[in-house]
């Protein structure tokens, strides 16, 4: 009795396939976050067949280079409402994920970011306090909801830089291979 209730217990834990994430992402897929700052607008990108590599400059600051390639592109965009009568108020931060080509279930923390080139930009006229900026401290996780939809969350801190968006959570619908 003892043998057949082991053998039920490695067959209900071993049949966790109602979890298992596989999509792809076949053309861009653009949504406007409805869940953004009260002082601005957010949207989520996905686009196939596309990477990022982060370069430095002269100065050594990062910067990024958009190419071809064989993951998918997330990009995740707050940009502040303008400031009326006021030059240069344009302010935005921007999250850089790279993700395989066939998505997958993932939970990242900390050192482990380093998988997806998580990345943090802060884009405005704030001498010192501009720029992109790896993301070493937070996590990030893509989880299956149901048979057709994904929920991709991150909760970050970047170092010494001032920052309106320290996380996100999205459910997002795709097709299933």
């Amino acid at each position: 009795m003892k043998t057949f209730l082991s053998l039920i217990i490695i067959l209900f834990a071993s049949c966790n396939t109602s979890k298992h994430i596989n999509f792809t992402v076949k053309n861009t897929l653009q949504m406007n976050v409805e869940n953004c700052e009260a002082n601005g607008k957010c949207e989520l990108k996905l686009t196939p067949n596309k990477t990022i590599t982060f370069k430095k400059d002269e100065f050594g600051m990062l910067y990024p280079e958009i190419s071809d390639g064989d993951n998918t592109l997330l990009t995740y965009t707050f940009n502040r409402n303008p400031i009326k009568n006021t030059q240069d108020s344009n302010y935005t931060e921007i999250i850089y994920a790279v993700l395989p080509k066939n998505i997958t279930a993932i939970s990242l923390t900390n050192t482990e970011l380093k998988q997806v080139k998580l990345h943090f930009a802060r884009l405005c006229f704030c001498k010192g306090e501009t720029g992109y900026y790896p993301i070493e401290n937070g996590t990030f996780k893509i989880t299956k909801i149901d048979k057709n939809s994904i929920k991709i969350a991150c909760e970050f801190k970047v170092k010494n830089i001032p920052q309106i968006i320290s996380s996100f959570e999205e459910i997002i619908s795709l097709k299933s291979n």
